[in-house]
């Protein structure tokens, strides 16, 4: 069997490339256009249109009934989870964002309702750490996204994964943490902490996307 470095020239693609599959596979409307072009002052920092397809594609496959999402930004990836979510039919399913920025949170707010969707998601403003504590009450929860302060990710597993029913799956964005995760620094560490706790509960990979996605199952 050849070894991984033998096999890491076998993955190719081109600008070209990825321009095709987005315009095949992804598409773009208002609202997500909308979602994706911040206001100025406003970092874009939202997933790329290839991974908010995902997350759509996988709430679809899911049909949650309960969603958390921690690092909502402007809204791109919530419309996303939301429009699987939706999808899936349930009648009183609900999707919870948690922003820390009170700005981005009221532009999220916008583009939830232009995009229809403001009946079925919440967008709670505060700080990750002191917010969920107050949603664990609405769970167990069938998903969890995070994308936020990526020291707090081991906090923000701890949680998800005490508060999602057993088959319930959480995601977290970023975990290559930009080059950095093997770095000897509070931030390396804390992703690091983030993958061990992820696989220690869960069925789970950390999905070779640019910045690197971990996606997990809670064992039951």
């Amino acid at each position: 069997m050849a070894d991984h470095d033998s096999r890491a020239g076998m993955y190719k693609s081109t600008p070209a490339i990825l321009d095709f599959c987005q315009r095949t596979h992804v598409g773009d409307d208002a609202a997500l256009a909308a979602a994706f072009t911040p206001p100025e002052g406003i970092p874009a920092i939202m997933v790329s249109p290839h991974e908010g397809k995902f997350l759509e594609v996988l709430a679809r496959m899911l049909r949650p009934r309960r969603v958390v999402e921690v690092g909502t930004l402007v809204g791109y990836s919530t419309i996303h989870l939301a429009r699987g979510m939706v999808a899936g039919g349930a009648a009183d399913a609900h999707l919870w964002t948690v922003e820390y920025d009170p700005r981005h949170a009221e532009v999220a707010k916008a583009n939830l309702a232009r995009a229809g969707l403001h009946a079925s998601t919440t967008v709670c403003v505060g700080a990750g750490v002191e917010v969920l504590p107050t949603l664990s009450a609405h769970g167990p929860f069938d998903l969890v996204f995070i994308d936020a302060d990526k020291d707090n990710y081991p906090n923000y597993a701890r949680w998800a994964l005490d508060h999602l029913r057993p088959g319930g799956v959480i995601v977290g964005d970023n975990t290559y943490l930009f080059g950095e995760l093997l770095d000897d620094s509070p931030r390396g560490r804390a992703m690091r902490e983030f993958h061990q706790l992820v696989a220690a509960r869960c069925d789970s990979v950390c999905v070779p996307t640019p910045e690197g996605m971990v996606v997990g199952v809670v064992r039951g």
